[in-house]
């Protein structure tokens, strides 16, 4: 049994409803609790947060580097977001940017060897720490949940790609009509506009 402290989303639910819910809220819950463990043992440990460690994650994972956009898109936050961090760990010298060999009017931002050698002191204590957090799972029962879980991916992306598929387009923005006093306006400003001036005409 859960303490009231560790219960979280699940607090949400009742006896009486539907499964479904029940399934969600306990996923939120343990989510967000395996987040708020990694995150305070980041800070306590290497002074640093969740988003930054992810952002070093992605670019571990690409030795040649991602644009800002790939990176905003892996990381689903803004650019803006993504232009923070990049100035933040360019000035600690943990990320650099570099040209882009595809496109020399861009460039891409990669790990620095001291980005690198941090990252891969960070990720081996994250990998102890999620292992101690699954310790209570067996081999098989950590396999069957990774299983189910990825079929429930693939069908929210099925259901999520049938339901944009159903929505109507956008409508198109409403055309302004100029009104009785913007078309005054028009009217003066004309007026008032001195008229064109006209050579004399010459005798042939």
């Amino acid at each position: 049994m859960l303490a009231d402290d560790c219960i979280g989303h699940e607090a949400r639910a009742v006896a009486g409803d539907h499964i479904d819910l029940k399934i969600w809220l306990r996923l939120l819950a343990c989510s967000t609790q395996i987040e708020q463990q990694i995150s305070q043992r980041l800070r306590a440990r290497f002074a640093t947060t969740l988003p930054r460690f992810d952002y070093l994650a992605q670019l571990q994972r690409h030795p040649g580097g991602l644009r800002m956009n790939a990176l905003s898109r892996y990381l689903m936050v803004t650019g803006g977001n993504i232009t923070g961090l990049t100035d933040q760990l360019a000035k600690e010298g943990l990320v650099t940017r570099v040209d882009d060999p595809e496109d020399r009017r861009s460039w891409r931002v990669a790990l620095t060897p001291k980005g690198r050698s941090d990252f891969a002191a960070m990720a081996a204590e994250h990998e102890t720490w999620l292992t101690a957090m699954f310790a209570g799972l067996g081999a098989t029962d950590k396999e069957q949940l990774y299983d189910q879980l990825g079929r429930l991916r693939v069908q929210l992306a099925g259901r999520q790609a049938e339901h944009q598929a159903g929505l109507p387009a956008a409508p198109a923005p409403p055309q302004l009509k100029p009104t009785a006093s913007t078309g005054g306006r028009a009217r003066q400003a004309s007026a008032a506009r001195p008229a064109p001036s006209r050579k004399p005409k010459t005798a042939p």
